[in-house]
């Protein structure tokens, strides 16, 4: 388990973050809804192998960023924070490319707000298992999206955890660490996470990233509508999906193996076309 030895003073909050501060490109990872940074420990070795500097942390109420008493977790505080983290790893490293934002189900579209507000601060984003903040809706999906809170709110909480991981997982081991770190948040928490994520879907056909885009998914991902909908993201953006075999929602945990594979696929072509266009700049 990665340590979280970095703390960074937020409004309403203390964020938890680890940064191995290697002259390597930088990557940072965002977690899901109601996970934290663990999810991505099983990836590090072979990033850190190639020389990336990796950079993890907790989002505000997950894990151990907590919340101060009687606040609330929103998308737009979230997203400051992610101002925040990285300004202070250029503070206390300077980041020597911009750094590229890889961000699961929550997190990916976090990192999508965050490209489109700040568009000149990453180099590309990777979008783990979610859906395009901006592309559109069909009746039935914006239909799911409205009623998901109300739904899972009478979920009793005491299955509500085990449900989630068996919904987000499907190997015993990954199931089993997820239904651990959901059951750590409590209900009223995880809703105002889920109803920040809805809150970052705001269909606009008409934007296209100003940066690289990668979209990687679980073969067996059943969450929501991310099967169905990712495709159309990939054909409408122009690019190819990643599909990780033998994965559901939570990729990383699932075969993290294969997600690595091709994290270092999607990182290595995007240098060597960088490359390329600085030589024919030159």
């Amino acid at each position: 388990m990665v340590e979280l030895a970095g703390r960074l003073a937020r409004p309403n909050a203390e964020i938890a973050f680890a940064d191995t501060a290697s002259d390597g490109p930088p990557l940072v990872f965002t977690h899901g809804a109601g996970l934290d940074h663990t999810m991505f420990d099983d990836l590090l070795p072979a990033l850190t192998a190639r020389g990336y500097r990796v950079i993890v942390w907790d989002l505000r109420g997950h894990g151990q960023s907590p919340l101060t008493p009687g606040a609330r977790f929103t998308a737009a505080d979230a997203l400051d924070d992610l101002a925040a983290l990285l300004d202070a790893c250029q503070t206390a490293r300077p980041l020597l490319t911009r750094p590229v934002l890889i961000g699961h189900s929550l997190g990916g579209n976090l990192v999508q707000a965050f490209v489109r507000r700040h568009p000149l601060a990453a180099a590309g984003h990777i979008v783990m298992d979610a859906t395009c903040n901006t592309g559109p809706l069909l009746l039935l999906e914006r239909s799911a999206l409205r009623l998901a809170a109300p739904i899972l709110a009478l979920i009793p909480m005491r299955s509500l955890s085990g449900q989630m991981a068996r919904a987000s997982a499907i190997t015993p081991v990954a199931i089993v660490r997820a239904a651990a770190i959901f059951g750590r948040m409590p209900r009223a928490a995880f809703l105002d996470v889920w109803r920040a994520t809805t809150s970052l879907v705001v269909p606009d056909p008409g934007y296209s990233s100003p940066v690289p885009l990668a979209l990687m998914r679980g073969a067996r991902d059943r969450t929501g509508n991310i099967a169905t909908a990712m495709p159309r993201w990939a054909h409408a953006a122009g690019i190819p999906e990643h599909i990780i075999p033998d994965a559901g929602h939570i990729l990383t945990w699932d075969a993290p193996d294969a997600t690595s594979a091709a994290l270092l696929e999607i990182l290595t072509q995007w240098e060597e076309e960088h490359s390329g266009a600085r030589m024919n700049e030159s």
